[in-house]
């Protein structure tokens, strides 16, 4: 018997964009449009009698906006729901926001002048419905909650001060990072004594206002990475979108941040793997690679590197991932030390450390 095809409400004020992303869909088997909505208020009405797997939401809308309406569904019905966005820092903001909400993910509008290129976006959308509607069991109201930092394990005065700046830890994710990245940073104590990078995949206009919040969150400090920055305990770098991020040693006792256009074209800019392997043979065995929920594999040959460098790996739980994607080819692999639900991932890092 054959799977049923995904049902898909499709939200947006633009006349032309619901026929537009409606027509994308259509064009695949595997999804369903079961209706087309105009506003919040409509789409509110319409996720009630059409019982949707997923629905796609225009941020800026009349009347109740697209953030507006995220929060009732969540109240009412919570379901996996992308967010459709400009890709303006403005944008960005919202869309981090409705992150927050419980969104599972969003899709940015790619405006060029008066032309929409929408039609560019077709198979990252299909994807990403797919994705969602796996993750349609996951998907809970948010609890508002904020995570407590967890306390350093005691160690001596000249333990710490051995150990301070001699490790490095390497954490990648995708699909539902940021809201993992929310339960996961803010663990960590304001003296914890490692270096932290991030590559999240994100478009340049997302990753900075996206650090800032984090910082705002979080004991340690959390910042997007500049060009040549020094890797500093308790100070957790955030790849900028659209960019490569390696490491560099300078010298015996300082590494520092490198930032390159993505010469590779490498499917993902930032890329977990190029930032891992880098980490893996600047820090060698002091490396702790943590691949968080995320689609594809991207960090597969990143945590391979840094296992292959004796460091130490820790993987996000099927469970707890928004999408086993990323995860689930590094534990498939054999490159993760570690298998462990989102909420034990911090500690199993400070036991690393």
């Amino acid at each position: 018997m054959s799977k049923q095809p995904i049902k898909v409400l499709v939200v947006d004020d633009s006349t032309f964009m619901r026929k537009t992303i409606s027509t994308m869909l259509a064009s695949d088997p595997r999804m369903t449009v079961v209706g087309m909505a105009r506003d919040g208020e409509e789409a509110i009405q319409q996720v009630g009698a059409l019982q949707p797997d997923v629905v796609t939401l225009d941020i800026e809308m009349p009347g109740m906006n697209g953030l507006e309406a995220l929060k009732k569904i969540m109240e009412i019905r919570p379901l996996p729901v992308i967010m459709v966005s400009s890709l303006t820092e403005e944008g960005a903001k919202e869309t981090l926001k409705a992150l927050e909400f419980g969104a599972v993910d969003y899709l940015p509008k790619q405006l060029d002048g008066v032309s929409t290129n929408i039609v560019a976006i077709q198979q990252e959308l299909i994807a990403k419905i797919i994705a969602a509607a796996g993750s349609a069991g996951k998907i809970a109201r948010p609890n508002g909650s904020k995570p407590k930092p967890l306390p350093m394990p005691k160690l001596s005065q000249s333990a710490l001060s051995v150990m301070r700046g001699n490790k490095i830890v390497a954490i990648g994710c995708s699909t539902g990072g940021p809201k993992a990245l929310q339960d996961v940073l803010p663990l960590f104590p304001k003296d914890f004594p490692a270096g932290i990078l991030i590559v999240q995949h994100m478009p340049k206009y997302f990753t900075k206002p996206f650090a800032e919040r984090m910082n705002q969150i979080c004991q340690i400090e959390v910042r997007e990475a500049e060009d040549g920055q020094v890797v500093a305990p308790g100070v957790a770098l955030m790849a900028p979108g659209g960019l490569q991020m390696r490491v560099a040693r300078r010298s015996a006792l300082d590494v520092s941040v490198a930032l390159a256009p993505n010469r590779e074209n490498h499917l993902h800019a930032p890329s977990v793997d190029i930032m891992m392997q880098s980490v893996a043979e600047v820090y060698s065995g002091r490396g702790i690679g943590v691949i968080l929920t995320g689609m594809g594999h991207d960090g597969l040959e990143g945590m391979k590197a840094i296992k292959g460098a004796k460091g130490r790996t820790v993987a996000q739980d099927e469970a707890t991932c928004v999408v086993y994607g990323m995860p689930k080819a590094v534990v498939d692999g054999g490159y993760a030390d570690k298998v462990v639900p989102l909420s034990h991932v911090a500690g199993e890092v400070m036991n690393m450390i």
